[in-house]
């Protein structure tokens, strides 16, 4: 799955490329899309009262991104560590050329115990794992 957007002014900082820290909103962007997509979004959060959470992002700038180039962000689930699960996410310009790199480690929150748990089916089936 990829997700797909046109770099706008307010994501720029003033030396006309992405803000390092629009980087990581972009990257949250096109995650949500993916696991909505795949039928587990904030309305399933909500409704179940467990969720992911991010416990640590790494994230790595290659290319500057500037005013009006298209992006695509995609999207891969790695192998898990146990109830951990990691994320790769690249940002890959219209030339090809990999822009911004982000794996980030995610847990499974239950919002009523306020802790991590184990991940639910329905999460393990949104991430194909």
């Amino acid at each position: 799955m990829s997700y797909e957007l046109v770099i706008k002014e307010h994501h720029l900082d003033t030396f006309g490329h992405v803000n390092n820290a629009v980087y990581l909103q972009l990257f949250e962007e096109a995650r949500w899309e993916f696991i909505t997509s795949r039928g587990y979004g904030l309305k399933e959060v909500v409704k179940f009262q467990k969720g992911p959470v991010i416990l640590e992002a790494n994230i790595k700038f290659l290319k500057e991104l500037k005013l009006r180039e298209t992006v695509k962000i995609t999207f891969e689930t790695l192998p898990p560590k146990g109830r951990i699960i990691q994320i790769k996410q690249q940002m890959i310009k219209s030339n090809g050329d990999v822009s911004s790199e982000l794996i980030v480690t995610i847990g499974f929150f239950d919002l009523q115990q306020r802790k991590l748990i184990a991940p639910s089916t329905e999460w393990l089936k949104v991430l194909n794992v």
